[in-house]
């Protein structure tokens, strides 16, 4: 449904909305223009910091609300979005594929799109979807049956509208789409029913395909209408036709690196789950049973989809740990330029960013039973005992052994994107310590149907706490400092020049840290557990903050003992926005 409230947005224009268009120096320059948010990370390069500094450690406990905004109806489900900020609106994006245009001045609804969906659709994790894009006087959005749709963005008009992918194999789409030199770029989602991880890249104007990227060897991509190059080398890594159902989902989308003209997307886990039926040779006999490009972060050309470089942070992937973790852009504290991610697996790496060579791994999460350790060559140094059993080696071949493995499937760090500091030089990263009980079970390829072929049960690692936000110096892999939560953290971080880490918990706090120590210096009680990514911005001369407040994501999906953790919250739907006080800035 399309709502346009007019008298509204003649007061967005009268208080001096140009309406000009998102331009691609505004996606450039999106971290340093302070007024405004229209990247999805707060800049391309997903750093999550903002410059400004008047919200700081000495006058962050004089933050007020200025106004909450209702999500409304019955779909209060998992509120995932980061907000864009533009020409006195703010733009945020609703459980079940909604769409809203809000007054940023009064918190008044401006319009609202809802998509609507088709009977039958297979999201894997839950009906969220974590924000759009702005280019021109457009707004663009995924839906969870797979489709992009463009919006005009001063009246919720529907522009065009088109399919990713086909919902009744599998595929769904929740990330935020990415915007590059007029082309929309987008990822797909489904990684659990055997779908194969793509890149997409439309002309932002008409959304008509100009190229795509399978990430799983085998495919060929496609430029302006024509096959152009394979994917990888065919069973180079895959055995038999296991990659033509290979999985690898593109479902946390991607970031842009202006400095080296490269898209740096993550794929995710290969399919199916169990690890002996894409066996193609043994650990000693090189990368024969990797399953490229699963698991791995790849460096893509914008304008051909050719891939520039891979790196796999988990080959031979036999434990969901997925490869999409967001890799951000930076610059060290040596000048070097690099590229940092942490992976599900439990490992912060470090890459480089010309060519995505490795160059460090270390653990940010305790008790990890999957590997010893990263070898010199950026590969995993494999606990074989660790590995989930092959059922044909079961008597009755249904079941193979019960492992222990450290991190759960849900990983050290899931979707949740952490954040740099330009400031301090470190990364805040939101992790959870649990484990898991696995299995493998046999499993056939069914279009439409999960193909898993494997069991899990999570379970907390520790007593006292689930989730736990880390100040990690990238240089060293040194934990500078840690948050512990009760229920495992699934929200968005973000840092400041003023020397703050802002984040929320499932319990719905809405808290402000010390970037040097920790310490928290704020929090404000949201009403619903906070799965939702921080901005900040200025208006009128007042730093503004705002997050969505509203419980779900895949979390509560899960059962076993993380239950516990988490089966009392509320679900919710609103978005929160807090302001600091003219008058109170100066106040200590």
């Amino acid at each position: 449904m399309n709502r346009f409230t007019a008298a509204v947005v003649a007061s967005v224009m009268v208080a001096g909305a140009s309406f000009a268009g998102v331009t691609e120096d505004d996606l450039k320059n999106d971290q340093s223009v302070t007024t405004q948010v229209v990247t999805n990370g707060m800049g391309r390069h997903l750093q999550r910091y903002s410059p400004l500094d008047t919200l700081n450690k000495d006058n962050v406990k004089n933050l007020v609300p200025a106004w909450a905004f209702s999500l409304g109806g019955e779909k209060q489900r998992g509120q995932e979005t980061q907000p864009l900020i533009y020409d006195g609106v703010m733009y945020i994006t609703g459980s079940y594929s909604r769409l809203y245009a809000i007054d940023i001045t009064t918190g008044e609804e401006i319009w609202q799109y809802d998509a609507r969906l088709p009977e039958g659709i297979l999201p894997c994790c839950d009906v969220i979807n974590r924000g759009a894009a702005l280019y021109g006087d457009n707004i663009y959005f995924g839906t969870l049956d797979a489709r992009i749709v463009a919006l005009n963005r001063m009246t919720g008009d529907v522009v065009w509208n088109k399919k990713i992918a086909d919902y009744k194999a599998g595929y769904s789409y929740t990330a935020a789409p990415l915007i590059v030199d007029g082309l929309v770029v987008t990822g797909n989602s489904g990684g659990e029913f055997g779908i194969i991880g793509e890149v997409q890249a439309r002309d932002a104007e008409t959304g008509e395909l100009v190229w795509t990227r399978p990430v799983i060897e085998g495919h060929m991509g496609t430029l302006n209408g024509e096959e152009s190059t394979m994917t990888g080398t065919l069973n180079a890594t895959w055995p038999g036709d296991m990659w033509k159902t290979g999985g690898g989902a593109t479902w946390l989308g991607g970031s842009y690196d202006i400095e080296t003209d490269t898209l740096v997307f993550g794929a995710g886990n290969p399919a199916p789950w169990n690890s002996w039926l894409r066996d193609a040779g043994t650990p000693t006999e090189g990368n024969k049973g990797d399953n490229l490009y699963a698991a791995s972060r790849l460096g893509i050309d914008p304008k051909t989809g050719d891939i520039k470089w891979h790196f796999q942070t988990t080959p031979r992937e036999g434990w969901d740990y997925d490869g999409v973790n967001e890799v951000v852009a930076y610059t060290d504290r040596e000048g070097n330029k690099r590229y940092a991610t942490a992976d599900r697996n439990g490992f912060f790496y470090v890459l480089n960013r010309e060519d995505g060579a490795f160059v460090s791994a270390t653990p940010f999460v305790k008790d990890i039973s999957w590997a010893e350790g990263i070898d010199e060559n950026g590969r995993p140094i494999f606990v074989e005992d660790n590995r989930p059993g092959n059922p044909a080696d079961a008597a009755d071949g249904k079941k193979g052994e019960v492992i222990f493995a450290s991190p759960s499937f849900l990983g050290g760090k899931n979707w949740m994107p952490m954040a740099f500091s330009q400031k301090t030089g470190n990364f805040y990263v939101p992790s959870n310590e649990w484990g898991m009980d696995i299995w493998n079970e046999p499993i056939t390829y069914k279009k439409g149907a999960a193909y898993l072929g494997a069991g899990f049960t999570i379970k907390p690692n520790y007593e006292d706490h689930i989730g736990s936000l880390k100040a990690i110096d990238p240089d060293t892999g040194e934990i500078k400092w840690e948050y512990k939560n009760d229920a495992p953290l699934w929200g968005g971080v973000m840092a400041t020049a003023g020397g703050l880490v802002f984040t929320g918990t499932p319990e719905g706090k809405f808290i402000a840290f010390d970037d040097e120590t920790g310490d928290v210096l704020w929090s404000f009680q949201t009403g619903s557990g906070i799965v939702g990514q921080p901005i900040t911005w200025e208006q009128d001369g007042e730093q503004y903050v705002a997050i969505a407040s509203g419980w779900g994501g895949a979390v509560p999906l899960w059962g076993g003992e993380v239950a516990k953790k988490v089966n009392y919250l509320n679900q919710g739907g609103m978005i929160w926005t807090f302001k600091l006080p003219k008058q109170l800035a100066s106040s200590n």
